[in-house]
């Protein structure tokens, strides 16, 4: 077993038992890892590819671009122009995934937007936290608990989102990347609050091993 943030998570042959599968954990546990600027490849392989996600079907291939002044990432949104300068105008690189699972065709998305510094994305994690935070996934919403992933974390799900159906919004800070995902479908099953977790978890993780200069392995068990 090895311990992230707090939480414990089987390896080796027990990893098919578990919930939630790390694989390749380096010196990012206990939440003592590094914090460096990703490249643009670092930051595409923080992005959990088909072989991390068993059982969903890719909608969007990983992908990362650097971003262009005037057109700020789609995902980084404020509640007004100094905020958005603090959070958009010093992004590096940022990265889309999206997944798609049957039956319940329940939607996947995760952003990544990179920064050269820890002290950078810490203030702009708190710019766009603001931002989907709260009744932002949708009227009435509550508080997912998705343990301590990350350096900074917040989640919450809404009983109906765009999609029609329950919807979720999970947001996280791990050094010098802020992370999003984002879940909704049109029925009336929700993701679990247990997998909302696991998901934060995994996509923490991968953030971590890429900033410990390793490749990220983290990965949903399943399928």
């Amino acid at each position: 077993m090895s311990r992230v943030n707090g939480h414990r998570y089987a390896r080796g042959a027990a990893a098919g038992a578990a919930l939630l599968l790390l694989a390749g954990c380096g010196s990012g546990e206990d939440g003592g890892g590094a914090a460096k600027a990703l490249s643009k490849a670092e930051v595409s392989s923080v992005l959990p590819d088909a072989k991390a996600m068993p059982g969903w079907r890719t909608q969007l291939e990983p992908d990362a671009q650097e971003p262009v002044p005037e057109y700020p990432p789609t995902v980084c949104l404020t509640t007004d122009k100094a905020k958005r300068a603090t959070a958009c105008g010093r992004i590096t690189y940022y990265g889309v995934a999206a997944y798609v699972r049957k039956p319940d065709v329940t939607s996947l998305n995760y952003w990544v937007l990179a920064y050269p510094d820890e002290k950078t994305a810490d203030a702009a994690y708190d710019a766009i936290a603001e931002y989907y935070g709260g009744d932002r996934v949708g009227v009435g919403a509550v508080p997912v608990g998705i343990g301590e992933p990350g350096d900074e974390r917040e989640s919450n799900r809404a009983g109906t989102g765009t999609m029609g159906g329950p919807a979720t919004i999970t947001q996280l800070r791990v050094g010098t990347t802020v992370l999003g995902i984002s879940s909704g479908n049109r029925g009336k099953e929700a993701v679990s609050d247990q997998e909302v977790k696991e998901l934060a978890a995994m996509f923490a993780e991968r953030a971590q091993q890429a900033q410990n200069g390793e490749k990220p392995s983290a990965a949903v068990a399943g399928g």
